[in-house]
């Protein structure tokens, strides 16, 4: 069993995920009544939601307890490139919009009832502020990361007095946690090969056809994002090819991303990826689990696009100028996107409400998104998650040149 354990791991993880990809591809074509399959993603997706939460509140809280007085960190460049790629993506997904405008068909039959949307700007700015302050053990309990995030800052800037007792233990307890998301990501073949099963058994090909225009600009704007304009961002920063790391990017970050569908999940996989790339801890132990909470290029991508394809299908006229308020609304809304599958969905009737777009038709747009979001929100998770990583490796590998 050993052996066959160390041949296992030997293997390149990617390979080993092409491989569940396959044959999950195969089961829920040949045997889609196996739906006893699904429990694998199920398990491997609960398992890295359940651990994400931990991960990053010891995590941050040990690396600012450690950090020295005068320590210099790139953070404040990171932060400014993940707020200009949302900008930047909102405005690709406009530009994309009025070259390619999209009409929707509405379903009457999806079931938008228990969702409940902000109704203004204020609201989305006075949940994040609550949330902010959450009960610290509740936003644990809850996946709240913004709460997490602010409760790590504060005990780990509180706790730079401590003992190195007290220290190392934190230091310790991060480091066992992040053997445990170790070992979760060994089983990633097996989850990976559950949650495509489900996929592929449950929704079908056929449900996307109707809505392939609509995949395919939201898809392409993504494509765009990721392939031309990061990129030229990072040539931009680095003066050089940037083609090398921005492939990285995508394959050890985006490929687990896209099945995950959820930046917080996908935090351990992107911490392994800085460690590889051999950026400095100190930096990416804060900036990835912050880019998870606001770095959501691809849902101001998601957000600008559906609520335009609204508007065009209701015959609504959107000047340029409204457009680019568009694309700040949608930038900052995308930063308070929850770092979870369909985050960005919520907010579509926000940017809706721009155009005067009644609730119950902005509702009908989140369930177009719904339906869609089988390949849109795989897609908009490997965009966020890699771009973590993408904009972190820039922020040092810039200080250092």
């Amino acid at each position: 069993m050993k052996i066959l354990i160390q041949k296992w791991n030997n293997i390149s993880l990617i390979k080993r995920i092409i491989c569940g990809l396959i044959i999950g591809i195969a089961l829920g074509l040949i045997f889609p009544q196996a739906t006893a399959i699904s429990i694998l993603g199920n398990l491997f997706v609960g398992a890295l939601r359940g651990i994400a939460p931990l991960l990053v509140f010891f995590l941050i809280m040990s690396s600012l307890c450690r950090m020295a007085k005068g320590q210099k960190t790139n953070m404040s460049f990171i932060v400014i490139l993940y707020l200009l790629g949302n900008l930047f993506s909102a405005l690709s997904a406009v530009i994309a919009s009025y070259l390619f405008p999209v009409t929707l068909t509405f379903s009457q039959s999806t079931n938008t009832q228990d969702i409940t949307p902000p109704t203004g700007v204020t609201e989305v700015l006075k949940n994040l502020l609550m949330n902010v302050v959450a009960n610290p053990v509740d936003s644990l309990v809850n996946a709240n990361y913004i709460g997490i995030l602010a409760w790590a800052i504060i005990l780990g800037i509180a706790l730079k007095s401590a003992s190195d007792g007290t220290k190392n233990a934190l230091e310790n307890i991060s480091d066992a946690i992040a053997t445990a998301v170790k070992w979760i990501i060994n089983c990633a073949p097996f989850g990976i090969m559950g949650l495509i099963f489900t996929t592929i058994s449950e929704q079908g090909l056929d449900v996307l056809l109707g809505y392939g225009r609509l995949i395919c600009v939201l898809v392409g704007t993504m494509l765009f994002v990721a392939l031309i304009m990061n990129p030229l961002i990072t040539f931009i920063c680095l003066r050089k090819n940037p083609y090398p790391l921005v492939l990285r990017c995508l394959k050890d970050s985006g490929l687990t991303a896209f099945f995950t569908r959820s930046s917080a999940a996908n935090i351990p996989v992107n911490m392994k990826l800085c460690q590889d790339l051999g950026l400095d801890e100190d930096t990416y132990s804060i900036s990835i689990p912050l880019g998870a909470t606001i770095n959501m290029a691809g849902a101001a991508i998601t957000i600008s696009t559906m609520a335009l394809a609204a508007a065009h299908t209701l015959n609504i006229h959107v000047d340029f100028p409204t457009a680019l308020i568009l694309c700040v609304l949608s930038a900052a809304s995308a930063a308070g996107a929850s770092g979870v599958a369909g985050g960005s969905l919520l907010l579509i009737p926000l940017a809706c409400s721009l155009f005067g777009i009644p609730n119950d038709v902005a509702m009908q747009v989140v369930g177009v998104g719904f339906i869609v979001g089988v390949i849109q929100d795989s897609c908009e998770t490997a965009l966020n998650s890699s771009t973590d990583v993408l904009f972190t490796a820039i922020g040092e590998m810039r200080t250092r040149k």
